[in-house]
């Protein structure tokens, strides 16, 4: 096992989010909007693309072809996922919460949004390589799974770390605190692999559930801020450009 590329597979979702939270250094205004349509809509592509190749193929293939796992544990994923929404301050790509509610300032809640929704990527981050560690597939997928969760992210650390600095905070703590909101992803991961050798058996089940939570960010999210606002092709030429590249990299590498 390359131990390098798996720290590096856990570690770029981070990388993702402190990007974003970055923009507050040198941006006085949100990122541009086709920019951020561009940027959802290429991650959207790799993890479709990363949620069929790299999670629900091999959940099917380590059941014996059986594929009441990978449709079970899809489901799951997508039910996690949406009691989730559910019970705690849910947010979109454009800064909109949404959730039950209580005394926290916009920014808590967009905080405390985008690391609650960090942490089971975080976990889908772990579940692909603890999968190439147990099946002998390579980590490309998961690789690629973690740029594309990065990918989202950007957009994700900016609108935590501009509000904050708009309401007076410097720009450093803006920044720490828009990082903070992503460590919980590596983490996520680094405690799925713990427990690797445990939940061997239970491997089809957590595969396409990551998958399932992974389309469900997806369906929910990513894909419909890249229709918002004036009509626009970037979004679904990013998708185009992010689901080829994804299953290039995990034809070719896997």
């Amino acid at each position: 096992m390359d131990w390098s590329a798996v720290f590096t597979a856990l570690a770029i979702p981070f990388l993702g989010t402190a990007l974003g939270s970055a923009f507050v250094f040198f941006m006085k205004k949100d990122i541009p909007a086709q920019v951020q349509k561009g940027l959802l809509g290429f991650a959207s592509g790799v993890m479709v693309a990363a949620s069929v190749w790299s999670l629900l193929i091999p959940s099917i293939e380590m059941g014996g072809g059986n594929v009441w796992p990978g449709i079970t544990g899809l489901l799951g994923g997508f039910a996690f996922l949406l009691l989730i929404d559910y019970i705690t301050p849910h947010i979109h790509a454009t800064g909109e919460v949404e959730g039950p509610e209580s005394g926290l300032s916009r920014t808590t809640k967009l905080a405390l949004a985008v690391t609650i929704h960090n942490f089971p990527e975080g976990m889908a981050v772990g579940v692909a390589i603890a999968g190439a560690m147990n099946s002998g597939f390579t980590l490309a997928g998961a690789i690629a799974l973690s740029l594309g969760i990065a990918i989202q992210n950007i957009p994700e650390g900016a609108i935590i770390s501009m509000p904050l600095r708009a309401e007076g905070n410097s720009r450093a703590k803006a920044f720490g605190i828009g990082c903070l909101s992503g460590i919980v992803e590596p983490i996520g991961g680094a405690l799925v692999l713990l427990l690797a050798t445990a939940v061997t058996p239970l491997m089809p089940w957590l595969l396409s559930f990551a998958a399932g939570a992974m389309l469900y960010v997806v369906v929910e999210e990513l894909i419909p801020e890249t229709s918002q606002g004036a009509h626009s092709n970037i979004g679904t030429i990013g998708f185009a450009l992010g689901f080829a590249l994804m299953m290039a990299l995990d034809v070719m590498m896997g």
